[in-house]
C-alpha cells in the first residue's frame, strides 16, 4: 500500500482507475477527496477506480457535472461514495449555499467518502486529500496525491466527525 504523499504516471484508464483503487485504501469513512485536473483529464476514471475499490461498481460510476453530486452504495443505507462537481458553479455566488445545500457534513457524518472535483470554492479541512490529474504530451496522466494545505485561520470546508 503506498503512503501519502506519492505520485503516479498512468498511461490508460485502467491504470487511472488501479490509482483510485489504490487511493480507496488510504480512506476512511468520512474522508474527503478534493479532485482538480482540467476538462477530460481522467477525473472520473480515477473515481471509478476508487469506487471499486470502497465496493461500488465502476460502471455505476458517471461524471457528476450537471447533476452536481451522484451517490453511490446499497439501497436502504447511507452511500459509500459521494461524488460532487462544482464547475458549473465555480465563481458562483450560489456555491456557498450549494455546499450547505447538499448535505454534504451530513454525509460525512453518516460515513459516506465525499469525492469534490472543481474544489475551488470548498475550504480545505484537516485531513482532506487533495488529488492533482495533469495529462502529459504522451496521452499519460500524472496524479499527485498529498494532504491537502489548510490556511491557518480556516475554519475549513466540511466538519470533522
Amino acid at each position: 500500500m503506498r503512503t501519502v504523499p506519492f505520485e503516479a504516471v498512468a498511461r490508460s484508464v485502467e491504470e487511472t482507475r488501479e490509482v483510485g483503487r489504490e487511493l480507496s485504501l488510504l480512506l476512511v469513512p468520512g474522508s474527503v477527496v478534493r479532485l482538480s485536473g482540467p476538462l477530460g483529464a481522467g477525473k472520473t476514471e480515477l473515481v471509478r477506480g476508487l469506487a471499486e475499490g470502497l465496493g461500488v461498481l465502476p460502471d455505476e460510476v458517471a461524471s457528476p457535472t450537471f447533476a452536481l453530486v451522484h451517490e453511490y452504495g446499497p439501497e436502504g443505507r447511507p452511500p459509500l461514495l459521494v461524488h460532487v462537481d462544482f464547475y458549473r458553479l465555480l465563481d458562483d455566488e450560489r456555491l456557498g449555499a450549494a455546499i450547505e445545500g447538499l448535505g454534504l457534513d451530513e454525509t460525512r457524518e453518516d460515513g459516506s467518502v465525499v469525492v469534490v472535483e472543481w474544489p475551488e470554492g470548498l475550504p480545505a479541512t484537516p485531513g482532506d486529500f487533495e488529488v492533482i490529474v495533469t495529462p502529459e504530451r504522451d496521452g499519460a496522466r500524472r496524479i499527485e496525491v498529498r494532504r491537502a494545505p489548510v490556511e491557518s485561520g480556516s475554519r475549513g470546508g466540511l466538519r470533522r466527525r
